[in-house]
């Protein structure tokens, strides 16, 4: 009996199937053996293992139930024990199957539709995963589509055969679109959800500016001139660092173009957004200045360890360099990445000049000295008492004004008051109750340990309750790190695995006193 079935217009099908979707034609194919693998075991049974073949050639479709030979039977449907497979096909091997061909299916409508819907489902299955694919490896790039339909604002937006969202707010504000406009956008992300292939687009991603920029000045596109940092406020304003990598190419007159050519350009496709373009830096303080422009700069202050930039600006630019509503300095905070405080010149002397009171002060009260010996301890950048008792005698001696016998009165006052301090604290912390196994860390400064008691620290077991965090958090970080705040914890909590250590060894000698008098 042939088990085949002739088929040729199959094949014809999957051709303009595959033609129309732009998919493969062999995934066309295995969709269809697919289902009408599934119409098969609609009508042989669903627990057994029948599977669909089209010949690629002719069209044929051939249907077979496959059982795989076993030692032992789990499952009598898919299963045989491999001596009596091995009467059907002599030499069978466990793991290896009898192929039955079966007779071919008269579809039905019910089977046909079946069949249908299988096929359906898995070409879009197809089609979704050829999107993805596709799209995955385009984030980062300007993409032209038509707006396809609105959804509570969001735009569904066509390019080529998928669909892309553009959501209301990855819009410019004020700009509106209509079904049938073209949009150009930027593709931020893509993601492989089971509802297909998601494709997300922007208007206000930095990274777009920085894409249109690349499409109309040649320089950038060639790799010459290099976009280093974007920041935006979609609409409004922009500023961009870049830098060119040929010294006889000026970087921002190239992105600007003649008379504004290649700017404008962008601006327009921006709907008016004003560009700052501006020449990145590898020195911190120079980029900072440059992206404050337009305002002018007199002094910059860095603190690297917190990332915060002190920025002095002449008085009457002070509203230029913050800009309508903190726009200049939030969006040069943004391409700096540094948290920038701006002072005009007034109040930075204001400033420093409460600074020099403050420190002189500090001297005259602990020494004893007037206000012209302070004062220039002060001007000479001393700052604590501290760092007085412990500078060389000749050092402090070699100050215009001082000699030997000043400088070595100024260091005993100064150890002399450290000492009175330290005893005072000391004190403090003992009133306190803070234990002395807890001030013997050498870490713990007096001033420490009275904070630590305040805050109800004040036993060993107390201190190694603590998490490091916890720890930082009272003393403060620039007193103690996190790596430093886990170790005296550790070492805190040392004399707890000691105490069961001592208990463990007890132990065995409680049992063997126990044991010698139960023997006499």
């Amino acid at each position: 009996m042939d088990t085949a079935i002739a088929r040729p217009e199959l094949l014809l099908v999957a051709d303009a199937v595959a033609r129309e979707k732009s998919i493969d034609r062999e995934e066309v194919l295995e969709a269809m053996e697919q289902a009408i693998q599934k119409a098969g075991r609609a009508k042989y049974g669903h627990e057994k293992d029948i599977r669909a073949t089209i010949d690629r050639k002719t069209g044929d479709v051939r249907l077979s139930r496959w059982t795989e030979a076993v030692e032992v039977v789990e499952n009598e449907e898919t299963q045989i024990p491999v001596h009596i497979a091995a009467k059907f096909k002599p030499g069978i091997k466990i793991g290896e199957h009898l192929v039955d061909p079966l007779p071919p299916i008269d579809f039905g409508r019910i089977a046909a539709q079946t069949a249908k819907q299988v096929i359906v489902q898995r070409v879009r299955e197809y089609e979704r995963k050829k999107q993805y694919d596709e799209f995955k490896d385009r984030v980062g790039e300007i993409i032209n589509g038509v707006v396809k339909r609105t959804e509570y604002g969001n735009l569904m937006v066509e390019i080529g055969r998928a669909e892309a969202l553009l959501r209301r707010d990855e819009l410019i504000p004020r700009e509106s679109f209509r079904n049938g406009d073209r949009v150009r956008a930027y593709i931020y992300d893509v993601r492989e959800e089971p509802r297909g292939p998601q494709i997300f687009l922007s208007r206000t991603h930095p990274g777009f500016l920085a894409k249109l920029f690349a499409q109309e000045v040649p320089e950038i596109y060639d790799g010459i001139i290099e976009i280093k940092a974007v920041a935006r406020d979609p609409g409004s304003r922009a500023k961009m660092a870049v830098i060119s990598r040929d010294a006889s190419i000026d970087p921002v007159g190239a992105c600007v173009g003649m008379r504004g050519s290649r700017v404008q350009a962008v601006v327009q496709e921006l709907q008016g957004e004003k560009i700052d373009i501006i020449p990145w830096s590898p020195q911190a303080a120079t980029f900072v200045v440059n992206a404050l422009a337009p305002a002018e700069v007199t002094k910059v202050v860095m603190d690297e360890e917190a990332g915060r930039v002190e920025v002095v600006v002449p008085d009457d630019q002070l509203s230029l360099a913050i800009g309508r509503r903190g726009q200049n300095v939030r969006l040069g905070s943004q391409l700096t990445r540094w948290d920038i405080d701006i002072l005009t010149e007034a109040e930075e002397s204001e400033r420093r000049q409460e600074e020099y009171r403050r420190r002189t002060g500090l001297f005259v009260e602990a020494l004893d000295v007037d206000d012209v010996i302070a004062g220039l301890l002060v001007t000479e950048g001393f700052n604590t008492i501290e760092e007085l008792a412990f500078v060389p005698s000749d050092e402090l001696a070699a100050i215009e004004g001082f000699d030997d016998t000043v400088a070595d009165e100024l260091i005993r006052r100064a150890e002399q008051f450290l000492v009175q301090r330290d005893n005072e604290l000391n004190d403090k912390r003992l009133a306190l109750g803070v234990t002395d196994d807890v001030a013997s860390f050498e870490l713990f400064t007096p001033a420490m340990l009275v904070t630590l008691g305040e805050k109800g620290v004040k036993t060993l077991d107390d201190l190694a309750d603590l998490a490091s965090d916890e720890l930082v958090e009272i003393l403060g970080e620039a007193n103690i790190d996190e790596a430093a705040a886990n170790e005296v914890i550790m070492a805190a909590r040392a004399h707890w695995f000691g105490e069961e250590a001592g208990e463990a060894e007890a132990e065995p000698e409680a049992e063997a006193g126990e044991a010698e008098q139960d023997h006499a």
